[in-house]
């Protein structure tokens, strides 16, 4: 296999463009580029590279610092080439003595107020302005201060008699990942405008004119901490000098090699360069080439990588006997004998079918992969589950039987040609938030924005965006309101008859359009279940069908719920109403909430389909496995993890392996959780710290994180992306090895020597993945699947020319209200979600800096509702419902409607999970997260279930001293 060669990485000045042929001469060098490519480019791409450092090839030309200068035959002047488009037959000079001689000039001022400290500054090596001098030649600054006077400058703190510099401005060390130094800025305004172009948050701005212009962040008043800033790092990018600089990089020094790697947090799947210094990772700067990101990140994958080296990490495995004890720790073989002889003494005892596996959306494809094998192959049954079912399964089912597809039907490029989104029960800007920001440029652009949610995100106002239309519905009601929007297209007329007739099964759709014509479903009729006003939702209706390409983008608020399957197809009815699938700008895209969930969908995690979606009932399908891995599969489906739980506690399911995943936190009725595992013999988490599910476990087998392993991730877009080991797993294994070694310790025969080993595996049995290998990975970059004969270089869009399953299938979508009620004892309807700072249950997040923005979950409460119950921001309160209760600081907002309360999960010292239910999605047990009937009341601390809970997990947690 060979070695990933990292492109060109070099900066080509200002963005690309798209247009027909124009031809120019530069330097006696003819060139041919699109119309609308700036002069800049246009030299760069033949290889001349004019000096610049205002302009950057992810931003607008902005023209401010005048050192790209060029000549241009029959013009006057020198004209900034950053702002000038090229034109036919254009003559450019770029290096005439005239020019020369001004550039010099230019960077002669810049450095006369500039701290000539550059030996000894954090950007040496790797300063644009040191570079720009060097190559126009500068060796020496006329200005200089007149005898027994001071040169006016905000570098020096104090002048030469001692006096304090008005000019000079402290570092802002504020923010815990980068400072910022007043003295070291040449106001390019590159900051500026990355953080209004390519982040979209507009945190920051030129205050002051002429000598006195400073970066600001914010008001008057403002750090970089306290202002609107997100830490995304894009400001720190593009910043050409050490003034906006990682303080990683002021402590370690300028990195010497990198490697081109995936984020291991969200479903986005940006792609980055993990910059090092021999084993030591320096920083994380996004890969421009990426394909998902396009070169940018936000603050978890950016920064919030420390997780990897925190004193919480266990590295050695760990055994005991029972719960009560303390751990021990054991070597290796101790350790992996000691699970595979409890796992087969537990099969000898009460069956084969007593033990099972869940896999992770953390963890690579690969090592997901050999985790249902293990339990398909070694242990003899179907016993596996993921994380995924319980966010995204009704998507692999509603996609599924509409379209024939578990999975997106666009790339994240897709967003740039859309003319109106709907974004439902979602928040992209915390949730996925480099996606969001390619959305909000879309919307700055003049696209419409439909969000429908009980929650006022930033989607629907922000910095320079707003929304068209927020339907703010009541929690659970979201097959009503999907079913309104298509009674107004379909008793409208609104439809693309055209489309459906060629794409979709005509006599499904009548049927349908007769079921969503019944006055039942008008926004009138259904205004008072959903607490949409009418009028709204028919406008939102109207815009949605006749905007122009119509892109639907949902999450886990439109998953999560009893009718999740119902909404996910009643999506899909909206998306082929419209005629918007099958090409760019449109389609139904699931927001993931992890890195890997698509991919461990994909491998065959749950306990009824194997590897593809295909049925584990299915002789064709069997074989194709038994014939590889020389075993036969047992045709009858296994157990979901709520199953396993209850089986559990029931005395028959005694035995798991879970890895990279923590079911005591992130799933729902915790007590129930609890009480599964407690009743276990034999529970082995396999994971980088002691969980909070590790409480509950015998076995303790210490996990690599997404630096110190190979393999591959799938991203929300179905794109495959390498990971690439970047330092070798500090705790001897990578994953995949580590389940390898138990199949091993159980008889199983592996002899795996790399994950490219793993996918061939997966290409010969699983007919999307059946052109995937590394060496196309490496080649291309990434692709999406399916890739295969038809598809050797993948699928950007999906259903083109014809659906999957063949006719785009029309599915009747009968609202059923939840069985979960509000009422007397419990009045409001608890919703939860995430935050930006902090990933799912924060056992990577929380132990990094990431804490400074979000260092406990809060509770958001509707100022009435918080009057009714003498509540201020702030107080303590006690969250109550029929499953548990804990409690939790109030935040008073009106984010929220009346009647609506809101949380995260992020902290297991709030472990929010102990309020939510056991009530599940029909078609896939998806759990009901986002509708729970609570109580909020005044509090004075900890609830006697969190008090033993946490002294619980602080017995769990003893680990006996090393033996000498």
């Amino acid at each position: 296999m060979k070695d990933f060669i990292i492109p060109v990485d070099r900066d080509m000045g200002t963005p690309a463009r798209k247009g027909k042929p124009v031809t120019l001469t530069i330097d006696g060098f003819e060139v041919t580029v699109p119309e609308g490519t700036s002069v800049l480019r246009a030299a760069a791409e033949i290889g001349i590279q004019i000096p610049k450092l205002c302009a950057s090839d992810n931003l607008e030309a902005f023209g401010s610092c005048r050192l790209c200068a060029v000549e241009i035959e029959g013009r006057r002047g020198t004209p900034a080439s950053c702002t000038t488009p090229v034109a036919p037959g254009m003559v450019v000079d770029t290096n005439s003595t005239k020019v020369r001689k001004i550039r010099k000039g230019v960077m002669e001022l810049y450095i006369s107020d500039h701290p000539l400290d550059c030996l000894t500054c954090s950007a040496n090596g790797d300063c644009e302005l040191q570079d720009m001098a060097g190559a126009v030649g500068l060796r020496d600054v006329r200005y200089k201060a007149p005898e027994n006077g001071g040169l006016a400058n905000h570098f020096s703190a104090r002048n030469t008699s001692g006096e304090a510099n008005p000019e000079w401005l402290p570092k802002d060390d504020s923010n815990p990942y980068f400072s910022y130094d007043p003295s070291k800025c040449i106001v390019c305004n590159r900051c500026v405008r990355a953080c209004e172009e390519v982040q979209g948050t507009f945190a920051l701005t030129i205050a002051g004119r002429g000598f006195d212009s400073r970066v600001s962040a914010g008001g008057a008043g403002d750090d970089f901490l306290s202002s609107d800033c997100v830490s995304c790092g894009a400001c720190v990018q593009a910043c050409p000098t050490a003034t906006l600089q990682e303080k990683s990089i002021i402590e370690m020094g300028t990195p010497d090699r990198s490697v081109v790697t995936t984020c291991a947090y969200c479903g986005v799947g940006c792609s980055f360069k993990a910059e090092m210094q021999g084993d030591d990772l320096v920083r994380m700067v996004p890969y421009k080439h990426g394909k998902a990101n396009r070169g940018h990140s936000c603050v978890k994958g950016r920064f919030a990588y420390g997780y990897a080296n925190h004193r919480d990490r266990i590295l050695n495995p760990m055994i005991r006997d029972t719960i009560d004890e303390p751990w021990r720790e054991v070597s290796w073989d101790e350790a992996l004998t000691f699970a595979a002889n409890r796992l087969r003494a537990l099969q000898d005892t009460y069956g084969k079918k007593s033990i099972g596996v869940i896999t992770s959306s953390r963890c690579t494809n690969e090592e997901t992969f050999l985790v249902q094998k293990l339990t398909r192959a070694v242990f003899g049954n179907n016993n596996t589950d993921t994380c995924a079912r319980v966010c995204h399964s009704p998507t692999g089912y509603g996609l599924g039987q509409t379209f024939g597809t578990s999975a997106g039907t666009q790339d994240f490029d897709s967003v740039e040609q859309t003319d109106v989104v709907i974004v439902i029960g979602a928040n992209p800007t915390d949730g996925h938030p480099v996606f969001a920001s390619r959305l909000k440029k879309r919307l700055r652009a003049g696209a419409k924005l439909i969000v429908i949610d009980p929650r006022r995100i930033d989607l629907v106002k922000s910095a320079h965006i707003e929304a068209s239309h927020h339907l703010a519905l009541t929690p659970g009601t979201n097959v009503a309101v999907v079913t309104a929007l298509a009674h107004v297209i379909v008793t409208e007329g609104l439809m693309d008859e055209a489309f459906i007739r060629e794409r979709c099964d005509w006599d499904e759709f009548q049927v349908y359009a007769e079921f969503v014509s019944e006055a039942r479903h008008s926004p009138e009729a259904t205004q008072l279940l959903t607490g949409v006003p009418a009028e709204e939702l028919r406008a939102a209706a109207r815009t949605f069908a006749r905007g122009g390409n119509g892109a639907i983008y949902y999450g886990l608020g439109v998953t999560e719920h009893s009718q999740g399957s119902t909404t996910v197809m009643g999506i899909a009815n909206l998306a082929m109403l419209t005629g918007n699938i099958g090409r760019p700008g449109v389609g139904v895209n699931p927001l993931r909430g992890q890195n890997n969930v698509q991919g461990s969908c994909d491998m065959g995690s749950f306990p009824h389909e194997l590897p593809g979606y295909r049925h584990v009932k299915l002789p064709e399908v069997r074989e194709i496995f038994e014939t590889t891995w020389g075993v036969q599969i047992d045709p009858e489906p296994g157990l979901r993890i709520p199953n396993m739980l209850d089986a559990a506690v029931e005395g028959s399911f005694k035995g798991l392996y879970c890895q990279g995943e923590d079911i005591l936190q992130s799933d729902p009725d915790t007590k129930h959780v609890a009480a599964g595992l407690a009743a276990m013999d034999c529970v082995i988490v396999h994971d980088l710290f002691l969980n909070e599910t590790a409480n509950y476990a015998h076995v303790f087998l210490p996990g690599s994180t997404f630096l110190e392993k190979d393999g591959t991730f799938t991203n929300a877009e179905r794109r495959i992306n390498r990971v690439r080991r970047v330092m070798a797993p500090k705790n001897g294994y990578a994953d995949w090895e580590v389940t390898q070694l138990l199949a091993n310790a159980m008889g199983a025969g592996w002899s795996y020597t790399h994950p490219s080993q793993i996918m061939d595996e997966i290409a010969a049995t699983t007919p999307s993945f059946a052109g995937v290998d590394y060496a196309l990975l490496e080649e291309k970059g990434s692709v999406q699947w399916p890739c295969n004969e038809d598809h050797p270089e993948g699928t950007p869009l999906m259903h083109v020319d014809g659906f999957v399953r063949g006719k785009g299938r029309f599915i009747v979508t009968e609202y059923v209200a939840t069985d979960e009620k509000t009422g007397p004892r419990f009045p409001l309807l608890l919703t939860t979600g995430r935050i930006l700072s902090q990933y799912n249950v924060g056992a990577q997040t929380r132990r990094t800096d990431n804490v400074v923005w979000h260092d406990g979950d809060v509770l958001e409460i509707h100022p009435h509702d918080a009057e009714n119950r003498g509540l201020n921001d702030g107080d303590w309160v006690k969250l109550a419902s029929r499953s548990g209760e804990t409690t939790l600081k109030a935040k008073v907002t009106d984010r929220v409607s009346p009647g609506v309360v809101y949380t995260t999960f992020h902290h297991p010292d709030t472990q929010a999970n102990v309020i939510t239910t056991d009530y599940s999605d029909w078609a896939t047990n998806c759990p009901e997260y986002k509708v729970t009937a609570v109580q909020v009341s005044p509090s004075n601390g900890p609830t006697d279930w969190q008090e033993d809970y946490a002294a619980q997990a602080e017995r769990s947690r003893r680990i006996l001293p090393a033996a000498g």
